[in-house]
């Protein structure tokens, strides 16, 4: 992943909605969290105006002007500049192109399970697969919602979601299922490991099956 100027990706968040029209940082903040872009990233909302002063004293937005409110503090109005169009379509290009280095929460659990025991893994995956349908259900609702009101392309993130969800969902189930009927290979031996502490003679049967 590149090393950027300003690399919080509450930057690139203020990059797409200034390349629509100038803004100030909360007409901003009004329109990411309408359009629901606090789900898509990870924003952390009281670090708004220094993400904003980053972008302006490396060039990638310039202040315009300034508008006020009633008794509201003036507020300064942003655009985006050459270079910060620049930055954020190579931003997306490498979001969108690059795996992420990051290996998933769930994946680093599921590395070490083992120390659960087959009766708590089977509780937790079942916690985790009944959050997993409920998302699902949640994020199907959210898209039948938005689809009259804009065009497909502005919406592939929540199919995206969607799909990985449902394919999670898919995973805990099948997993469950040979957890549950005691088809997985070893579970038994994993069983007396986990209550008795000591690797059973017949413990191989985890890696030779």
């Amino acid at each position: 992943m590149k090393r950027r100027k300003v690399g919080n990706l509450l930057g690139l968040a203020v990059l797409s909605v200034v390349s629509e029209r100038p803004m100030h940082p909360y007409e901003m903040a009004t329109v990411l969290k309408e359009r629901g872009k606090d789900e898509d990233l990870p924003i952390k909302w009281g670090s708004l105006y220094t993400v904003v002063a980053n972008l302006e004293k490396h060039g990638f937005v310039e202040a315009v002007g300034s508008v006020k409110d009633g008794g509201r503090p003036e507020r300064t109005v942003y655009r985006i500049t050459p270079a910060g169009r620049a930055e954020f379509e190579d931003w997306v290009r490498e979001l969108v192109g690059t795996l992420d280095p990051e290996p998933p929460r769930f994946r680093s659990g599921l590395s070490l399970i083992g120390v659960l025991g087959p009766d708590q893994a089977i509780s937790k995956l079942r916690e985790r697969l009944a959050r997993l349908d409920e998302r699902a259900g949640k994020q199907r609702a959210v898209l039948e919602q938005l689809r009259p009101l804009m065009p497909r392309i502005f919406l592939i993130e929540v199919e995206y979601d969607i799909a990985m969800t449902e394919a999670e969902a898919r995973w805990v189930r099948g997993f469950l299922d040979e957890l549950t009927s005691g088809t997985l290979p070893g579970i038994d031996a994993w069983r007396r490991f986990y209550e008795t502490g000591e690797l059973p003679d017949d413990f191989g049967e985890l890696v030779e099956k």
